[in-house]
């Protein structure tokens, strides 16, 4: 028989009694952490749309799936559009203003042509000659015409006040029981990317969508105060567009006109701009481009089409309520709190994040195809508060001062560099402080003159160039996959082969070195007005053996590498100067990288050496012909034919003399057979 007396093991005293010891193990201080960590994790996870470092992010994935999922569509019978090109202001002699003579043709071919309505999308902000005719057209229409309008305090980077003024003054003198004006506001992202429909302002006219619809008895109550999002759609193929689009010049003209009858006819027909360079807007589309035409961004009066059609078909997203989005936050924590408190296999640990995860991701994708409005659902906030509350109740639950624990940070502490960091987590015996013979590809580089220019600047300014140009510089050391050794004021020390090698370490280094130049370039050109010039970046690469490891002390220590190698390599990065050369390479490291991109520079005795060193420029895009050419002249050097010698020299002065390379002939002059250029 069981024994009845014996507490089962879900009594509640038993329950309280292991909270309490929890409590107590965790102490007062860590319990209140984990309560704002938790709190953190739930505001960021239902409210990341509204947090500035989470919201472009938020985007992206907003773009990503609304292009993907974006509807297919043959070309809208509904709807064309007559655009002004770059032939159209060629043809008129007018930029801007676009010229209203050609408008005033074409708005009497559409309004006999029988078109159900029609839209303007250029604001008449400045008096022009041809107005009155423009005018006279606009009163005797029979059509429904409606003027672009928009005014300085809700769109000021569209229309200045003086020119509102004069807008009002055009729209009142054209206005009638058949034109009227209506708002071509397009409101967007703080990232620039139209995504949503615009504010109805107090003030303004109806949007120029919604104006449109009601005047053909097709109006949809429910877009009047509609800001969620545009629904824009995708062609089916190259050579049927969502819109037929047609230049004004063919309307403008009545004999070709009526060869476009059929688009005009009972549609509406919205007249706008197609310019390179002009009310052109970034879309979802715009981060991917649009798959079927490549296009990445989209003319305004396009933008207001895909409106009308969108109010015209009563797409109108189901919307997820704010309770709701505080809802599924809390669930999100409620796992990420779960999950950590799970002391089981790894491998389940792994797989749960793995579909958790894959939730997060697929959760707004399943909502935006099943039709829901998914701007403002998170996604990554979902992920970054999971995170949090993984994070929060793991340290609480852990042991902090388990021995691996405290070994990462304290290695962490001493500032190595990631890579290593990461090794000792995973092996921590890595730390101790020895060093080993390694085979290296190492890697220097410096920006001329940044010493001097230091001097001239501020201290803010110059920390922030500064580390501008060092994170430029070290993140391409790492994409490559080499280890950051140090930096020494704008120098960067780089090497390949430790604390792992891998076979292709060389030819990384070199395109490491070349886009570590490029970078500085880049840099050069992206200082500010104002600021001095910055000089060029050199760098020097060489292989050979150094002593790598873990020196230091007991409170600090640092991965770094130690020999003749490093040296040479810092004496050819300095030999650029005087060689006019950008990266320079020792034979050693050219021979392993597997590359074909150096040219020969002769043989140079390096400052502080005695043993001459063949050194190689990289220059990636020389031409291979000029690269035999140089090849043999210094071979032919070395053998000491100086007839030939100066033959190749005439030769490769017909390809066009850069300074390295006639830096290269002074000192093949200044040398005897085979003889090193000794630099001072």
């Amino acid at each position: 028989m069981p024994d009845r007396r014996r507490a089962p093991r879900d009594d509640p005293g038993n329950r309280v009694r292991s909270v309490r010891r929890i409590a107590g193990q965790l102490g007062g201080a860590r319990i209140a952490i984990a309560l704002l960590l938790l709190t953190i994790a739930l505001q960021i996870a239902a409210l990341s749309w509204g947090l500035p470092l989470l919201r472009d992010a938020e985007s992206a994935l907003y773009d990503l799936r609304a292009a993907n999922l974006a509807p297919g569509a043959d070309t809208d019978k509904r709807i064309t559009l007559v655009v002004y090109t770059a032939d159209t202001n060629r043809a008129t002699g007018q930029i801007s203003p676009v010229d209203r003579t050609i408008l005033a043709k074409a708005l009497a071919q559409i309004d006999r042509l029988g078109a159900s309505a029609i839209a303007i999308d250029v604001l008449f902000d400045s008096p022009q000659d041809d107005d009155a005719l423009l005018q006279g057209t606009l009163k005797e229409m029979k059509t429904p015409v409606f003027l672009a309008f928009a005014d300085a305090k809700t769109n000021p980077d569209a229309i200045t006040y003086e020119q509102e003024q004069d807008l009002r003054t055009y729209v009142a003198a054209a206005a009638s029981p058949k034109v009227k004006p209506a708002s071509i506001l397009l409101e967007t992202d703080t990232d620039g990317v139209a995504r949503r429909w615009p504010r109805q302002y107090v003030g303004l006219p109806p949007l120029l969508a919604v104006a449109l619809s009601e005047a053909a008895g097709d109006g949809d109550n429910r877009f009047m105060h509609y800001t969620g999002p545009i629904r824009f759609r995708m062609p089916l193929s190259s050579d049927r567009p969502v819109f037929d689009k047609i230049p004004i010049d063919l309307l403008a003209d009545p004999d070709s006109a009526d060869l476009v009858g059929n688009v005009i006819k009972g549609r509406y027909v919205m007249i706008g701009g197609d310019f390179s360079d002009f009310d052109k807007f970034d879309t979802p589309f715009t981060r991917t481009g649009n798959p079927i035409t490549g296009e990445r961004q989209m003319i305004g009066v396009e933008v207001h089409a895909s409106m009308l059609a969108q109010l015209l078909d009563g797409a109108l997203p189901r919307s997820i309520s704010t309770g709701m989005l505080w809802v599924a936050g809390t669930v999100v924590i409620l796992l990420g709190a779960a999950t950590a408190l799970y002391s089981g296999r790894g491998a389940v640990v792994g797989l749960a994040v793995i579909l958790q995860f894959g939730m997060f991701l697929a959760t707004p994708v399943l909502l935006e195809r099943w039709g829901f409005d998914t701007l403002g659902v998170p996604s990554m906030g979902w992920i970054v508060g999971w995170l949090l509350a993984y994070t929060a109740i793991n340290a609480a639950m852990r042991v902090i001062g388990a021995k691996e624990r405290e070994f990462a940070q304290g290695a962490l502490g001493k500032y190595l560099p990631r890579s290593i960091a990461n090794e000792i987590v995973r092996n921590p015996d890595r730390l101790s402080l020895h060093g080993e013979k390694r085979e290296l590809f190492c890697v220097f580089s410096d920006l001329e003159g940044f010493t001097k220019l230091s001097h001239a600047l501020k201290p803010e300014v110059c920390a922030a160039l500064l580390n501008d140009y060092l994170d430029r510089l070290s993140e391409i050391v790492l994409e490559h996959g080499g280890t950051l050794d140090k930096f020494v004021g704008d120098a960067v020390v780089a090497f390949w082969g430790a604390p792992i090698a891998y076979p292709d370490d060389g030819e990384r280094a070199i395109r490491a070195a070349w886009a570590m130049y490029q970078a500085g370039e880049d840099f050069r050109g992206s200082v500010a007005e104002g600021l001095p010039p910055v000089g060029r970046t050199r760098v020097g690469v060489h292989f050979g053996e150094a002593v790598v490891g873990n020196f230091g002390g007991d409170k600090r220590i640092q991965y770094t590498a130690l020999g003749d190698a490093m040296n040479t390599a810092a004496r050819l990065e300095s030999a650029n100067k005087t060689l006019k050369t950008k990266v320079l390479v020792s034979r050693e490291a050219a021979e392993r990288s597997g590359l074909d991109w150096f040219r020969p520079m002769g043989t140079v005795t390096l400052r502080g050496r005695a043993t001459p060193v063949e050194v190689f420029e990289v220059l990636p895009d020389l031409a291979e012909d000029q690269r035999v050419v140089v090849n043999e002249l210094v071979e032919a050097h070395a053998a000491g034919d100086s007839r030939l010698v100066q033959r190749l020299t005439t030769k490769l002065a017909q390809f066009g003399q850069d300074d390295a390379l006639g830096n290269l002939f002074e000192r093949l002059r200044a040398t005897a057979k085979g003889e090193s250029y000794v630099l001072g």
